[in-house]
């Protein structure tokens, strides 16, 4: 009887994958017939054509068992853990949970191929070197061109107009498959990547229609232009430095190598060498992060323009100061016009250039590293740029169904209007086609290149509720479109895997409002989604504000001055529950100002009153109130840039460069109080282990008198935080009892009232407070918080 050989290829598609004992698995016998028992063979480390890294086993099966249907995945031991399921994506059904490919058995079965990401498959990527040099090979998915270019463009331009204006060279791509190539055998002039460095391109595609149309490379790590100009397709006599980057050509890069600037250049090896110094590290637990969430346009203080990231490296003194471990930055990738927030990403390998692009990413993820800050990267997979003409939107075709990058359901003649097809999903954009490969892939593969080659320690998701809960038809918002959502989950679940296996220590958040548990639940060796937390919308919501929802809002009801009670009842479910998973905070960029009923603190702690004098401080008490219950909670604590300094501007998508305040300036100046304050309590917060414990118990509620008491504690310590949003303070004490109190000792260690901190100086001082029948008497300020600690006692 005759056999049939398969080749089976693993690919990590990015360099220093750390992945050892990588073994093939599948539905055979050791005879290669088909099996329930599924056997396992090793995979040898070998180079593909390309020179990148594969794993590749070949089994031989008998000829009898053409036609058979085998099943096949991928085992290795990696810094993730050993014996790991490799295989991150499920199975086309939207039914099944299974990770596994699968073939039919053929006399020509053609080699059987799974790519963990496509980080070495698509974009401008080097090739191995050749008689000295290193080539070049450009690819993209297109899987309804009839044709396309690659396109060369005048460097003094970085435009190509829609009658081709702006090219200098046009280069014919092949096609092998979905995807369309050129290489040096192309064109000797791809024999050459140095040589290419900087050179501008874009890709034009003769659609299924028959016309043609200009799009940049979705793959690029670089578009040219750090300027708003979109010239629309017509002939460009600008700057490049003026263009928007999502309509201006992409660039070839080589990501082996850092532009410092000034065109000193080192190679990433170099750069990354002095990336901790002696004795500095970072935090591996997200339990023991303070972030301080950062939007890098809106630094640049004094200047006419939105911050970049020079910025935001020359602001890390001030972070340091502060204290915070880790910073969380919103979205820096490629977006429409430098003036909103970057949540319209168009090009998720390349770094806004207005910003400063991705080697000054690097730069400031260094600088980080070098003082002990984490650094979390925000990213948005819910929905493309509003401004995808010469991006996502209509790729390859102008046929809705086949518009690769975009969900669409149905034939355009079933709708109405044949956008109706669409789905919506509550994001500022259609949904993306999750049950794509390629799309997946476009996400996937970027956040591994920016955790691999840009040392990004973590990912904040917006808006995953968008991807598995919201979907709907366009035609009809109160239709769900099941199968959107299915894919949905994943995809978000395909993303948790490949990244514990690319670098197992990420931090990965998710803002997300469903509170379905399975998002915190394993996924590399579950079922779950795999986020470490999600955002805890709601312990803000009843923190602060929200409005016309059945939240506490204390500090906005405690603003109004007239003594009502505080529903500190209510606010203790979410406080208790930040237990759970959860980034909590008093203020994110989406609260303070831009959302209707929303605003900075110290204006919605004094109802809008004039921030002056005496109404100041009772805003700044507020606010102090409101940052300690946050930072002392059982979650992981994050608040908004400019809390820590008072700002009270408003902070919205469209004007935040015109309503910038100096942080840096007001830390030392009218905000150097609740400066000194926020640098204190994120001292405490860090500095504890019972703090930063998931260990909470609310023992104490009083809503008329505006009195909430919750405990903090570990194996070694036991706190007891007492906060109080009442008008007057309880000087001669106030009388709780709970049995955690206990018979014992307890000292006051942190009181928000100090007159350091603008307080007036109300509190228990250095004197003991001895508890007996578990009741304590402490002295509370008005609108303030003290902390406890026992110091005898059970």
């Amino acid at each position: 009887m005759g056999e049939l050989a398969v080749i089976f290829t693993f690919r990590p598609g990015f360099a220093a994958s750390g992945s050892e004992n990588v073994r093939l698995s599948g539905s055979w016998d050791g005879e290669g017939s088909s099996s329930n028992q599924w056997s396992t063979a090793g995979m040898k480390r070998t180079k593909d054509v390309d020179g990148f890294e594969v794993f590749r086993a070949e089994i031989t099966f008998p000829e009898d068992q053409a036609g058979t249907t085998f099943r096949w995945g991928v085992l290795l031991d990696g810094p993730a853990g050993r014996d790991l399921w490799a295989i991150s994506a499920e199975v086309d059904d939207e039914q099944s949970f299974a990770r596994e490919r699968s073939f039919v058995l053929g006399s020509d079965a053609p080699e059987q191929i799974y790519a963990l990401t496509w980080c070495d498959r698509l974009g401008a990527v080097r090739l191995p070197a050749v008689g000295g040099r290193s080539g070049i090979r450009f690819s993209v998915w297109a899987p309804n061109a009839r044709s396309m270019d690659l396109v060369l463009a005048d460097p003094a331009v970085g435009y190509i107009a829609d009658d081709g204006t702006g090219t200098v060279r046009t280069i014919p791509m092949r096609q092998a498959g979905e995807i369309w190539t050129a290489g040096p055998e192309a064109d000797p002039m791809l024999a050459d990547f140095d040589a290419m460095v900087g050179t501008p391109y874009m890709y034009r595609i003769t659609k299924d229609d028959g016309s043609s149309a200009y799009r940049t490379d979705l793959w690029s790590l670089m578009q040219i232009g750090a300027g708003d100009v979109d010239p629309k397709g017509a002939v460009y006599a600008g700057t490049p430095e003026a263009l928007d980057g999502p309509q201006s050509c992409s660039v070839v890069c080589d990501p082996r190598v850092v532009a410092l600037g000034s065109g000193q250049i080192v190679s990433a090896e170099d750069f990354w060498s002095d990336e901790f110094p002696p004795g500095i590290s970072i935090e591996t637990r997200l339990e023991d992060l303070v972030i301080y969430e950062l939007h890098v346009g809106a630094l640049g203080f004094g200047k006419p323009d939105a911050g970049t990231l020079d910025d935001a490296i020359a602001f890390l003194d001030h972070l340091t100061t502060l204290g915070v471990n880790a910073v969380e930055l919103m979205p820096i990738a490629e977006f429409e016009t430098r003036r909103n927030w970057g949540y319209g990403t168009s090009h998720f390998l390349a770094m806004d250039q207005w910003a400063g692009g991705t080697d000054r990413l690097k730069m400031f993820v260094k600088a980080c590293h070098q003082r002990g800050i984490v650094v979390i990267l925000d990213v948005c997979y819910n929905h493309f740029s509003p401004d995808a003409e010469r991006v996502q939107w209509a790729f390859d075709s102008n046929d809705h169904p086949r518009n690769i990058y975009y969900w669409y359901e149905g034939r355009p003649e079933d709708y109405q209007d044949p956008l109706g097809g669409y789905v919506d999903n509550l994001s500022t954009g259609w949904a993306p086609r999750y049950d794509e490969e390629a799309v997946r892939q476009l996400f996937i593969s970027s956040a591994a290149f920016l955790a691999t080659v840009c040392h990004i320690d973590g990912f904040r998701l917006d808006q995953t509720s968008s991807i598995h809960q919201y979907p709907v038809f366009h035609s009809d918002n109160d239709r769900r479109v099941e199968r959107a959502a299915a894919f949905g989950v994943k995809f978000l679940k395909q993303w948790t895997r490949t990244m514990r296996l690319a670098k197992p220590g990420l931090f990965l958040t998710a803002e997300d409002y469903s509170d379905w548990p399975a998002l915190t639940e394993p996924s590399l060796e579950g079922d779950g989604l795999g986020f470490d937390a999600t955002w805890y919308g709601d312990f803000h919501h009843g923190l602060m504000e929200h409005e016309n929802s059945p939240h506490a809002h204390l500090v906005q009801e405690a603003g109004y001055g007239d003594g009502r009670a505080l529903a500190m009842s209510a606010f203790a479910g979410a406080l208790a529950s930040s237990s759970r998973a959860k980034v909590v905070y008093n203020q994110s960029h989406d609260d303070c100002g831009n959302r209707k009923g929303s605003a900075r603190t110290l204006p919605l702690a004094v109802n809008f009153a004039p921030l002056v004098g005496e109404t100041r401080r009772w805003a700044e008490a507020r606010a102090r109130f409101a940052a300690a219950v946050t930072l002392l909670s059982a979650g992981t604590p994050m608040f908004f840039m400019g809390e820590e300094i008072g700002a009270i501007k408003p902070y919205r998508y469209d004007d935040f460069v015109q309503h910038r305040e100096d942080i840096t300036g007001e830390a030392i100046g009218d905000g150097a109080q609740l400066f000194r304050y926020y640098k204190d309590l994120v001292g405490l917060s860090k500095g504890s282990g019972a703090i930063r414990s998931r260990n909470i118990a609310v023992s104490a509620t009083h809503d008329a008198n505006r009195v909430l008491a919750f405990h903090r504690w570990d194996e070694t310590d036991a706190f007891f935080v007492v906060g109080s949003l009442a008008d007057a303070p309880f000087a001669s004490g106030y009388w709780l009892s709970d049995k955690r109190i206990g018979d014992g000792e307890w000292v006051e260690v942190f009181n928000s009232d100090a007159e350091a901190y603008g307080g007036w100086n109300i509190g228990n001082g250095s004197r003991t407070l001895r508890a007996e029948g578990c009741a304590l008497n402490v002295v509370l300020p008005s609108s303030g918080i003290v902390v406890l600690k026992r110091v005898s006692g059970p």
